[in-house]
């Protein structure tokens, strides 16, 4: 049997649109709410640097599944999703963690990576 899953106007996700100052070795939290008509929820969450597509970082759902890209590691990289929020943790920040992040709901990355692009753009995190 195949999901389809379909987007409606009250499925959305929502971000702070703050720039978020922190120093190397720190640690930070970027929120992201989000409001569906689904009783199964899957958030992602997207790091996009200047010039390139956003990179795949890391899976939340309502199961409990926890899935992070390798490059990506849990041990720096994590978010739980409770109720209707998925924050995502950053530890021991880098300075090559400066970029823009993104928290999508599954509707929104089920299309191209035009579609994509263009759904996030108004949902970012910039540190």
């Amino acid at each position: 049997m195949k999901s389809i899953f379909v987007c409606k106007g009250e499925d959305k996700v929502i971000q702070p649109g703050e720039e978020v100052i922190a120093a190397e070795g720190d640690s930070l939290t970027l929120n992201c709410t989000f409001e569906t008509s689904f009783s199964q929820s899957y958030l992602f969450w997207y790091k996009q640097e200047v010039n390139i597509y956003p990179k795949y970082m890391l899976k939340r759902d309502t199961y409990g599944t926890k899935e992070n890209s390798p490059e990506f590691k849990e041990d720096r990289f994590d978010a739980e999703l409770k109720d209707k929020s998925v924050p995502l943790k950053i530890q021991k920040l880098h300075v090559s963690d400066s970029a823009v992040y993104y928290c999508a709901l599954q509707p929104t990355v089920t299309g191209n990576s035009k579609t994509l692009y263009k759904n996030l753009q108004s949902k970012a995190n910039i540190i």
